[in-house]
Order: C-alpha cells, then structure tokens, then sequence
C-alpha cells in the first residue's frame, strides 16, 4: 500500500507518466545555433518535457555521442597545438556525424522513439560552408553520403547576437571553434539564417531573449506540434 501511494505521488510530481505515450515512427530534432546561445540546456529541457509527457526520447549531440565520435570531438575543439583547416573539419565532422547516424539515431528512430541531437548537417554547412566558404554543393554532398540523406522533421535553431553568444561562451573557456575571429562567426550566423529562410516549415528561429522559461515555452510549442504529427491514438 505504502508503495502504491508512493508512486501516486511521485505521477502527480511528474516522475511517472500516466501512460506511455505512442508515436507511428521515430521524430529527429535537431538544435542549432552559434556560440552560447543556450541550446545545449533547451535540448537538456526539451527532453525532460518530452519524457514526463510519456515520450521515448534520446539525447545525444555532435560531433560526439559515440566513441568514434567523441574522439574525434576531443580532435576538433580541444587541438590548440595543432592546425587544422576547414576543410579537415569538414571531413572529421562528416566522419562523425556517419559513425552517430548508423550507430545511435537510426536504431533509436527504428524503434519509434524521439531523438533530440544538439547539432547536425545545417552546423557544417553554415561553419565549414559560409563560416570557413567551402562550396556548399560539395558540403551538401558528403552530408548526404554521411547521413543517408537523413533529414530532421524539426530543427530549432536559436538565434543570438554574436558577441553576445561569444561573451556568454567565454565564461565556461574557450574551445578552438570559439576562438575563431568575430567576421567568421557573424558569417555562421547569416548561414544559419539563409537556410532557415529556404526551409521556413524545417528550420524554426528562436530569438533568444527575455527568460530560458519563455524560450523554453516557444521551444516546447513548436515541438510538440510536430511530435503530435506522428501520435498514435490510444
């Protein structure tokens, strides 16, 4: 008995879902942005949201999320001794965002579940593409070879002024992308806004002001829009 009202509790605490909560197939959202705009907490949030909703959800991020992958993330944020050139990073992302595709998002998005990834394909084409101005039908074709051309049903991508980002990513020390000069960043950042203006029902800004509440509010919206797309009844 004590454990029944235990667990009555800890429901209406949000810790147990009434019920699990089906989707037809697996939803891919991706977090987009440049420095210090926040998206790796809004991510971290969206997935408690979506988990106490009674989701099946996945977080993972890039470069990273294997092991594979997190070696290579060590390679290109944390290699001050080292040089290398965009077009090296756009090959070590390529190579991880493939290791992260086959062995974490489609075998999760396979069993219908939720997967939240803090970056993807649209941070390479806006830092190695209009960031480090590689052609982008070449970035656009290693991606596709990478990911198998998969595509998020949602991307979140939260917009801030650049040295707004770059003073907020200062306080918790610099990785190598961060140190890159200020007209680099500022030409990500117009990246990042091209393609949400070509892909507007993709690609959803989210101005970063005021609250994380308030910016957790308009993130939740627009995610749950999507995720109800693909709610199964009962």
């Amino acid at each position: 008995m004590a454990k029944k009202k235990l667990k009555t509790i800890r429901r209406a605490q949000g810790f147990y879902p009434e019920r699990k909560r089906r989707i037809k197939r697996g939803v891919f959202i991706t977090f987009e942005g440049t420095e210090g705009c926040g998206k790796s907490t809004h991510a971290r949030l969206l997935v408690e949201h979506l988990k106490k909703e009674g989701y099946d959800c996945l977080l993972t991020r890039e470069p990273g999320g294997t092991g594979a992958g997190e070696k290579i993330r060590d390679i290109l944020l944390h290699s001050d001794s080292i040089d290398i050139s965009d077009m090296t990073e756009l090959f070590l992302f390529e190579a991880a965002r493939a290791q992260i595709v086959k062995e974490i998002i489609l075998p999760a998005l396979s069993k219908k579940r939720i997967v939240i990834c803090d970056r993807y394909s649209d941070a390479t084409l806006s830092y190695q593409g209009y960031g480090g101005r590689i052609d982008q039908g070449v970035i656009k074709k290693l991606s596709d070879i990478s990911t198998g051309a998969l595509a998020p049903d949602l991307t979140l991508l939260l917009d801030i002024d650049v040295k707004t980002g770059l003073e907020r990513a200062k306080t918790k020390g610099c990785d190598r992308m961060e140190k890159k000069d200020l007209a680099y960043h500022r030409r990500v950042r117009g990246g990042y806004l091209a393609i949400a203006k070509r892909e507007p029902e993709r690609v959803k800004v989210v101005r970063v002001a005021g609250s994380i509440d308030d910016t957790q509010k308009f993130i939740r919206n627009e995610a749950d829009i999507v995720v109800r797309k693909f709610k199964r009844a009962g």
